[in-house]
């Protein structure tokens, strides 16, 4: 009947608090695309770029339409012909509304990262030359400062889980260090692994050292409060119990 902290366990991810995504702007072929997943990239840096060659020529196309029009709304205003310069005025501004269209299209081939982040999904190294649409999902970038907790609580221990309920994380990859977070949201549905029904716990880390990246994994722990020994090496059982004979009653 001695009293013992308990603690409930489950399995954790570690997932960056905000995630950017970042799409093509335009169709177009892939030039160069020289960031893969893992990768640290500040604000403003390139990570691909869409061939602009059709661009190019579009652009030429416009140009030269545009000089020829121009000329010929110069020699119309010489020659006073009102129905002509009306109607080469409308060429003109359709040409300038094309050149400024293909202006601002060859100014979003290069796709840039709008934040200081780490790459956590695309990887186009292999890809180049690859044709990709309109709004195509090219790269996920989450920043370095902030991080949420994923846990895979088992449906039998949520209930004993409230907001606000102190924890321990332990990582794979630093199994020796244990990072103190704090339980701010649980999400109320289940999803089934391995024949076991689990429910997210979303905690969040009271320090963030430098060294974490988004999918991590570990084991993190809640605590929850003083119970009995006996209850906490039974409950389990005697849960797994009452529920089958009810079920057979």
């Amino acid at each position: 009947f001695m009293s013992w902290n308990y603690k409930i366990s489950a399995n954790a991810i570690l997932e960056g608090e905000i995630e950017r995504v970042i799409t093509a702007p335009e169709e177009g072929y892939l030039k160069e695309a020289p960031v893969r997943p893992g990768d640290i990239v500040q604000a403003g840096a390139t990570l691909a770029t869409l061939d602009d060659r059709d661009l190019q020529l579009e652009k030429l196309k416009w140009s030269g339409k545009l000089k020829q029009v121009s000329k010929e709304y110069r020699e119309a205003l010489a020659s006073h012909e009102r129905s002509q310069i009306g109607i080469l005025r409308s060429q003109l501004t359709q040409a300038e509304a094309q050149l400024e269209i293909l202006e601002h299209k060859l100014d979003r081939i290069t796709i840039s990262s709008p934040i200081s982040a780490v790459i956590v999904s695309g990887d186009f190294t292999h890809a180049l030359g690859s044709p990709v649409e309109r709004g195509q999902v090219l790269y996920k970038v989450s920043p370095l400062e902030n991080y949420r907790i994923i846990l895979q609580v088992d449906e039998s221990d949520v209930a004993d889980i409230a907001v606000g309920m102190p924890g321990e994380l332990t990582l794979s990859a630093a199994a020796e260090e244990t990072f103190d977070m704090e339980v701010v949201k649980i999400t109320p549905v289940s999803t089934a692994e391995n024949g076991i029904n689990y429910f997210q716990v979303e905690a969040s880390l009271i320090s963030t050292p430098e060294f974490l990246r988004p999918g991590m994994q570990g084991v993190g722990k809640i605590e929850v409060g003083e119970r009995q020994l006996f209850w906490i090496w039974t409950h389990k059982a005697i849960d797994w119990a009452r529920l089958t004979l009810w079920s057979w009653w």
